[in-house]
Parts: C-alpha cells; sequence; structure tokens
C-alpha cells in the first residue's frame, strides 16, 4: 500500500498518529522511531504561527528532517496558522503526505484544496471545538478527511472536551468510506473509545503517547478498546 491510500483507504483498525509536539525535540528522530516502533501508524506534525493561535511550532525543515529520516512514513501537517495557502506550499516541497488547515482561516477553502491535490497531497478541513459543523458541509465531499478539534488549538496536554462528540458523530454521517475523521486533542487510553464510537478512524495523540512508561500498550490501548 502507498503512503498516500493509508487516508484514502478505510482499513478495519483506527490509525493512531504520533503528534511529534510532545515528543523529544532534542532528539527527534529517535523519539519519532520508538513511537512508529511501538505501533504508531503515522507522524502528525502541529504548525503554530503564534498568530492563529497563541504558539509557535514546527516549520517546514522540520517536515523535510522527518522525512530524509523516515522516507516510508506518512507525515501529516495540522496548519493552525493565519495564511494556510502560503505555508500549504512550502510543507509541500518539503514532502508531507497530507495538510489539514482550519476553515476558520481559510472560509474559502476550494482553491486551497484544489492546490493541494493537484500536488498529489492528501487534504483534511479542520475545525474547532466551537465552529458549527455547518461551515464545512458543503466542502466535505472535497476533503480526503476531517479533523476535528477536541480541545482548543495551541498547546498539548489540554484536557479533552467532550462536548465535541455530537459534532463528530453528525460529521461521520456526512463521510464517505474512502473518507477518514481524525480527532486531535486530548486523545489518550482513557478517551479513545468514546472518539472511535463516535466515529473517529484516525487518532491524534500527542503528551497521552510520547509521556506514556509503555508506548506500545497505551497505542494498542487506544486502537482498540480505550480504557476507563
Amino acid at each position: 500500500m502507498s503512503r498516500l491510500n493509508l487516508f484514502r483507504r478505510r482499513l478495519r483498525r483506527p490509525l493512531i498518529a504520533a503528534s511529534v509536539l510532545s515528543a523529544d525535540f532534542a532528539a527527534l528522530g529517535v523519539d519519532a522511531a520508538r513511537a512508529l516502533a511501538a505501533g504508531a501508524d503515522l507522524l502528525h506534525i502541529d504548525v503554530m504561527d503564534g498568530h492563529f493561535v497563541p504558539n509557535l511550532s514546527m516549520g517546514p525543515v522540520v517536515c523535510q528532517a522527518l522525512r530524509r529520516r523516515f522516507p516510508r512514513a506518512f507525515l501529516d501537517v495540522h496548519l493552525m496558522v493565519d495564511d494556510p495557502s502560503t505555508y500549504a506550499e512550502r510543507f509541500l516541497d518539503a514532502e508531507c503526505d497530507s495538510i489539514s488547515f482550519h476553515i476558520e482561516a481559510q472560509p474559502k477553502p476550494q482553491k486551497l484544496i484544489d492546490r493541494i491535490h493537484a500536488r498529489g497531497g492528501c487534504v483534511g478541513l479542520a475545525i474547532n471545538p466551537d465552529t458549527p459543523v455547518s461551515r464545512i458541509r458543503r466542502y466535505v465531499t472535497q476533503v480526503d478527511l476531517v479533523l476535528v478539534m477536541s480541545v482548543h488549538p495551541g498547546y498539548s496536554g489540554q484536557a479533552f472536551i467532550s462536548a465535541v462528540l455530537p459534532k463528530v458523530r453528525a460529521v461521520s454521517k456526512l463521510l464517505r468510506p474512502d473518507q477518514r475523521l481524525q480527532m486531535d486533542g486530548g486523545v489518550s487510553p482513557i478517551t479513545a473509545q468514546a472518539c472511535r464510537e463516535a466515529g473517529c478512524d484516525v487518532l491524534v495523540s500527542a503528551s497521552a503517547l510520547f509521556g506514556a512508561p509503555n508506548r506500545a500498550l497505551a497505542i494498542s490501548q487506544m486502537r482498540l478498546r480505550g480504557t476507563k
């Protein structure tokens, strides 16, 4: 299976995306390799510009470095930026596989969706916890995945907002079998089951994965059953 088919086909098991925002930046390649070896399906790169969200994080050079280190890994970029159109080109040049951007930052997203697809990338459309599904409804058929934020974007380690689960169920009903539904924020072995039951099949985990004493166990719990 090619890297891009990871998002464009529904597999029987949920995918676990290791958010490198919580990795050890002093040993990013080593820490990311350990997450993949423990069973993570892909690496998730959170990009923040200090404007759309009150934090700064990684740029295209980090994506380039991860691609060199992991030529076969699926690199999933999440743009939390005011100008996703400009950043998208730079991350495509850095050989990412998927780019998700926010409807709040790009209220008329069709041109950017088309540009990313024309470059061969997967496209995700993201919405914040307070954003209604109606904002993305007309564009859902045009993307490869929808990303629902279960925290207010900007920082790793926030508590999961369970009030987004009805929104997730509503989005799930709009998707075709070849589209995916991603949850990002506060996903852990405790919250994963509710995410999956609501329809999510890509679970982004940051501190709960990289901070786990046993990452393989944490990934297995998030993918298979969760804990209470």
